[in-house]
């Protein structure tokens, strides 16, 4: 198994999700404190509101962080400047293929890992150069694509010479050995950290996570094209009833319009989008992320064979 740690610079092998308006520094700092590679998450903010959310990480944590860049933001050619600008040590993408920005994040000694929902494009990333890639299977929370965690790992494990990072599922010691056992060497984690003391969402967020059964998570827009993870509420019912009723993708987009923000800073129950993966249902209690970390991985076998 490669050791990830040594690539992240962290004591566990975990990256924090980046999870648009949700991964600030408050909990960016929180998971890189913990032992885990805290993220900023990039979203759809310019580069004025990121520098100053990389800063005040800085100011948070002596320990390494990243920054997430979503490669379909409005500011993308700024944001890949600005993070060689900042000093910022490891950069995931999603969203599309960062080919064009490898060449000088590598030039800049940016680790660069993206997030990549099949085989083809995990090979194409890695000929890019990508030090790893974190393979998301459908079980996640937010935007997704069709196969599950639990295929789509080892194929990819299989398929290229760098190491993956699961996610997906994942929220407790028995994911992360069952990730290592499909060819993962870390894991990305990002509903079980919904529910953690330092993350900046509202309570009503936290408590959706927290009272979650196995199946109360929905997927929104598959007949757009543009499939969604979130917890079932009224809002989420009317989109996939509009969808099947064959109402355009720019009416739904209008009726979601900030939904993510109703959820995150109002706790909005009815309209909010509360977006968390399937394993929510695991999740039973709002605690510290140092006590979700040490849960994860000083209860697991494999972590205690392959890097304690």
């Amino acid at each position: 198994m490669k050791d990830i740690t040594e690539l992240l610079n962290t004591k566990y092998p975990l990256i924090q999700g980046g999870m648009a308006n949700i991964a600030t520094h408050e909990l960016a700092s929180a998971v890189s404190n913990a032992g885990g590679l805290g993220l900023i998450a990039s979203g759809a903010w310019d580069t004025d509101k990121i520098r100053e959310e990389i800063r005040k990480t800085k100011e948070l944590t002596d320990n390494t962080f990243g920054v997430n860049i979503m490669l379909m933001s409005p500011h993308v050619e700024a944001l890949t400047d600005l993070v060689i600008e900042e000093n910022v040590k490891v950069v995931t993408t999603g969203a599309g293929n960062p080919g064009p920005y490898m060449e000088k994040w590598k030039k800049a000694g940016i680790t660069v890992i993206p997030v990549v929902p099949s085989v083809a494009l995990a090979k194409r990333v890695v000929r890019y150069g990508a030090d790893a890639v974190i393979v998301e299977g459908t079980e996640a929370g937010g935007h997704i694509g069709d196969t599950s965690t639990f295929s789509l790992v080892p194929q990819v494990a299989d398929a290229v010479d760098v190491p993956v990072i699961a996610a997906g599922g994942i929220a407790d010691a028995r994911g992360v050995d069952a990730a290592f056992a499909l060819g993962a060497s870390g894991v990305q984690v990002g509903t079980v950290l919904l529910a953690s003391e330092e993350c900046p969402i509202h309570e009503n967020y936290k408590q959706k996570i927290v009272k979650a059964r196995d199946t109360d998570t929905i997927v929104t827009g598959r007949e757009t094209k543009a499939p969604v993870r979130v917890i079932k509420n009224k809002m989420a019912k009317k989109y996939i009833e509009l969808s099947r009723q064959g109402v355009s993708l720019e009416e739904l987009e209008k009726m979601t319009l900030g939904s993510l923000g109703k959820a995150v800073f109002n706790g909005d129950a009815d309209e909010g989008s509360f977006m968390a993966g399937q394993v929510a249902g695991l999740v039973k209690s709002v605690r510290p992320v140092q006590e979700i970390l040490d849960d994860m991985f000083l209860h697991s076998r494999t972590y205690k064979e392959c890097y304690a």
